[in-house]
């Protein structure tokens, strides 16, 4: 298990391919049927775009090593991404990003979370988020829950 304290911060350009390269190891673990290597630049547009309109793009860093990603858009409480390196799941890095995201929108946030992913619906149940109901994902047509944390 990995040692030493979790510190987030905002992403910097510089460390785009390091958070994509991240991105695709941890949801590629998660999924391995599906080539999300292909689906990288869609990510880093994404990136590009959430950054634009002022969502917090966060890095969590282990040692110096990124080890984890949260993009939280508060302004319309909403949590796009919570990442962590397949090293460092069950670490305590997506406890400290789950808690700068409550801390980032006090109000609460919603997410959406794949109805397959029973690891992530616990953990964000463990959280106090609630599912609120269920919807499909435009992108891959999977079904997903809609969860929502208030505090």
């Amino acid at each position: 298990m990995p040692q030493g304290p979790v510190t987030v911060r905002p992403m910097r350009a510089a460390e785009i391919e390091d958070v994509l390269d991240l991105w695709v190891a941890a949801w590629r673990a998660a999924y391995p049927a599906i080539d999300f290597a292909a689906r990288r630049g869609w990510m880093a547009d994404r990136l590009d775009e959430h950054a634009r309109d002022g969502a917090h793009c966060l890095v969590a860093l282990r040692s110096g090593r990124i080890c984890g990603l949260l993009v939280l858009d508060a302004a319309r409480r909403y949590l796009d991404q919570i990442v962590v390196d397949v090293r460092e799941q069950g670490s305590g890095v997506a406890d400290r990003l789950i808690a700068e995201a409550k801390r980032l929108s006090p109000a609460g946030f919603a997410l959406h979370v794949n109805q397959d992913n029973a690891r992530a619906i616990r953990f964000y149940e463990r959280h106090g988020l609630r599912t609120t109901g269920e919807d499909i994902n435009p992108r891959s047509g999977a079904p997903v829950y809609a969860m929502r944390w208030e505090p």
